[in-house]
């Protein structure tokens, strides 16, 4: 390109209409005051608005930019839809490829790639329209995990205890996808990790309140009782380790750009793998952020360099 990125206009799409819109509304403003703040040239579009019958396309075309700053979480902004939208118009965009993204937004997808190829992620069952808790009693011991195949946030997701517990996560699952997943539970500590231009970064270890059975959304963006472990508590060599697969996983999907892996350890030490945000959340409780500045990346350095990473990216295709 023969624009610099100080030069170009960037725009940063939020919002949307997925579950995980709340978030998004959140990130969004908060990407724009950060790359304001290292003097690009920012418009912001609120996906859809308030109105979900707004046309996407519509709105794309009736503003001028020339790199998009993807901040939407879940739904069309996360699956590979509005990525697939902006290479039509032409227009780079941070984050990975529609069909990365699309993989890495269906866990049942992702969990059945994995398996196939050896990335250690915990045992599960899939359904699609009606879950059958006598299936999975019959296979699966308690206590397991319940989420949608296609959200974010862990909306949606459940710990399940008994059949009655069950029973409820199913149909909780069921209002925000028709595809669940139920997944055998890893008792232990939870990691995080964020990948950006392909470098793992230090690993954070998650340790919500007691009162809260998982690390859920209200652990993730409400409560601020919840405890992020920098360093993670991890030795050297378990550490790398953690980076290392977390790395294989990202990389396996075909992510690039910038992304975040959710991990748990079991009691004999062994990592499982839980999903990829192509994605992930930027608001003041998120966790990318939360990593960059552990290793001195303020705020507004993190957005700008996720920018030119996906300016760069032109340049080199």
């Amino acid at each position: 390109m023969s624009k610099t990125l100080k030069e170009a206009v960037i725009v940063v799409i939020y919002g949307g209409r997925s579950a995980e819109r709340e978030v998004s509304m959140q990130s969004g403003p908060l990407v724009a005051e950060g790359l304001r703040t290292k003097g690009f040239q920012v418009v912001e579009l609120d996906l859809y608005g308030s109105s979900a019958t707004l046309d996407p396309i519509v709105q794309l075309q009736s503003i001028e930019f020339d790199l998009a700053f993807i901040a939407l979480h879940g739904g069309e902004g996360e699956d590979g839809r509005v990525q697939a939208l902006l290479e039509m118009f032409g227009k780079p965009y941070t984050g990975s490829s529609p069909l990365a993204c699309g993989l890495a937004m269906d866990k049942v997808l992702t969990k059945r790639f994995w398996h196939g190829i050896g990335i250690p992620t915990p045992a599960y069952l899939s359904f699609v329209g009606h879950a059958n808790a006598d299936v999975i009693e019959e296979q699966m011991s308690y206590p397991v995990i319940v989420k949608p195949s296609r959200e974010g946030s862990t909306i949606g997701i459940n710990k399940a205890t008994n059949r009655i517990e069950l029973d409820e996560a199913l149909i909780k699952a069921l209002e925000y996808d028709s595809d669940v997943l139920v997944e055998e539970f890893v008792d232990g500590p939870e990691f995080t990790i964020t990948i950006i231009d392909d470098v793992a970064y230090p690993p954070i270890g998650l340790k919500p309140a007691p009162d809260h059975k998982l690390y859920d959304y209200e652990a993730k963006y409400i409560a601020d009782d919840t405890e992020y472990l920098l360093p993670c508590g991890l030795n050297e060599d378990d550490e790398n380790e953690l980076q290392m697969l977390a790395l294989d996983a990202y990389r396996s999907l075909g992510c690039s750009g910038w992304g975040r892996v959710d991990v748990m350890r079991d009691q004999a030490g062994v990592f499982w793998v839980l999903e990829v945000n192509t994605a992930p959340g930027m608001t003041s409780h998120s966790l990318v952020p939360m990593a960059a500045n552990y290793v001195g990346i303020d705020y507004a350095s993190l957005v700008e360099k996720i920018a030119q990473n996906a300016w760069d990216k032109v340049g080199r295709n």
